[in-house]
């Protein structure tokens, strides 16, 4: 039998994913840093600006609707 996810299971698995997904970008950000490339740099970093603005909300959202967030992750 299949098991069957609620939406603030899933949501909060993708909720991970995106803390996940923007710890690898910082990394390459400082590595690319390192080499000094700031044209690109700067963009990575005003996407990561927004991905953190974003976390909040979706941690927000994922309570609201009675799913856990792991407060540690964040």
């Amino acid at each position: 039998m299949v098991e069957q996810y609620s939406l603030p299971d899933v949501l909060a698995k993708m909720y991970e994913n995106q803390l996940a997904i923007e710890a690898a970008l910082m990394e390459l950000v400082l590595l690319e840093e390192q080499r000094g490339s700031s044209e690109a740099c700067g963009n990575a970093r005003g996407a990561l600006e927004r991905i953190g603005e974003n976390a909040g909300h979706i941690k927000q959202g994922i309570a609201r609707l009675g799913g856990a967030v792991d407060s540690s992750a964040y």
